[in-house]
């Protein structure tokens, strides 16, 4: 088990945003069932927003824990909103303290253990937005507050208005953005890091020949790294871990799940997916050999921007 704040959660926990439709239609059944599969596993983070599937995914995770309340530690996100011109970012106290009571009606309780601002937004001092999460910790409606894609410098003064429990960001083999600045400033602060994306998309997991194998609608044929040149180079990478994934009689999920935990006690990742048959493979666990981390290292990074241009801009520090 691994510390978030005062929040004990397992290494693995489970990632639903596919569950609310942005990796293509997805059943409310097979979703439910798999999140009672993460339950009987002993996973326990299960991550949402109020802006998957405008509210879909938590309602799925507020129907699977009916009766299961106390087995789980609940984190949802806000600051995300869907705009005229695409997706936007409101993160203003009066935005988070609405947001908050949406998010508990549909998730069927009256409080979440992990309550993050899914994005910084620029327009609103980070300690104003801070101080709105603060308040819903005193109301008793949040019990740990956290930040997603925020910078080293904006989470130092975050932690200076109130205690961040965690800082969920994209790190996995082919993205290690956070190693230079962001995960030593974490450290200095006694913050957690949440890994989101730890299979890259599932591009890691080895199962993606061409973009077109993917559904309509899947948000993955606009992402740079599974495009034209870009594919090609990463399907390199994921090509590497497969071979040692084999050699090891483990798959490309497994072994890359296993060097992300392999970064310290103090990370913990969030494996997304609507299906069953993957919540029990990626929540085997894992220990490599100094040799297969040594291989792993040494694998180049991923190919082509995160993310498509307007969100890329959303993602505090970024710079063009």
């Amino acid at each position: 088990m691994r510390k978030l704040g005062n929040l004990t959660v397992g290494p693995i926990g489970l990632g639903t945003m596919g569950m609310g439709g942005s990796y293509g239609p997805a059943d409310e059944g097979e979703s439910i069932h798999a999140v009672h599969r993460a339950l009987d596993l002993g996973v326990t983070l299960l991550d949402t927003a109020d802006f998957y599937g405008g509210g879909a995914s938590e309602t799925i995770v507020g129907k699977a824990l009916q009766g299961r309340r106390e087995q789980a530690v609940i984190a949802t996100k806000t600051g995300s909103v869907r705009t005229a011109a695409g997706m936007g970012v409101d993160g203003s106290p009066e935005h988070i303290r609405r947001a908050i009571d949406g998010s508990l009606q549909r998730l069927g309780t009256d409080h979440v253990d992990l309550y993050y601002l899914a994005r910084v937004d620029q327009k609103v001092p980070i300690e104003e937005s801070v101080g709105a999460l603060a308040e819903l910790v005193a109301a008793g409606k949040v019990r740990e507050i956290g930040l997603c894609e925020a910078s080293a410098a904006t989470v130092r003064r975050a932690h200076a208005v109130h205690p961040i429990a965690a800082l969920q960001t994209e790190y996995s083999l082919w993205e290690r953005h956070v190693e230079q600045d962001i995960l030593p400033a974490l450290r200095s602060l006694g913050v957690g890091l949440v890994a989101y994306r730890p299979l890259g998309s599932g591009f890691l997991g080895g199962s993606f020949t061409s973009v077109d194998e993917l559904p309509e609608g899947d948000f993955r044929r606009a992402d740079p790294r599974f495009q034209g040149e870009n594919f090609a180079r990463n399907k390199a990478l994921a090509d590497a871990v497969a071979q040692l994934a084999a050699a090891r009689g483990a798959t490309p999920a497994q072994l890359a799940l296993a060097w992300v935990l392999s970064r310290g006690e103090d990370v913990v990742t969030i494996p997304g997916t609507k299906r069953a048959a993957r919540v029990e493979e990626n929540a085997t666990t894992l220990t490599l050999t100094e040799a297969e981390l040594a291989t792993l290292d040494s694998l180049r990074a991923a190919s082509g921007d995160r993310y498509p241009g307007f969100l890329m801009t959303a993602i505090d520090g970024y710079q063009v």
